[in-house]
């Protein structure tokens, strides 16, 4: 039932940007934590960036200072803006929702969206 779709990927240039957009349903969005995440050598996902119900906003360091992440609880939306585009940064990127309780975490995956950084 709990599903998050993302949107905003596609080409871009060395050195440009992108905004992607994840939207949830399905789930109690403003107590969640959310986050993106991309495939990394030897790990199914790596970190990218969250943002806790509080938003709290935290990065992987390689995107620290070329990065940010917003929501908007009204729009059950979490926006990843990106910037200083790397073509190392180029990936598919997936939307997470995890709530943990204090007997069980709840967490789901979007589809992903694809981000191609190239000339």
């Amino acid at each position: 039932q709990a599903q998050l779709v993302e949107s905003g990927g596609g080409l871009v240039q060395p050195g440009g940007s992108r905004r992607l957009s994840c939207t949830a349903s399905g789930i109690s969005f403003s107590f969640y934590t959310m986050g993106w995440y991309r495939p990394a050598p030897g790990k199914e996902s790596e970190y990218v960036a969250t943002i806790t119900a509080d938003k709290r906003p935290k990065f992987a360091d390689s995107v620290k200072e070329q990065f940010r992440i917003t929501r908007d609880n009204e729009k059950r939306t979490v926006i990843l803006e990106m910037n200083g585009l790397k073509p190392e940064d180029t990936a598919v990127y997936y939307c997470n929702a995890v709530l943990a309780g204090e007997t069980r975490t709840d967490e789901c995956w979007g589809q992903g969206t694809q981000v191609t950084v190239a000339s």
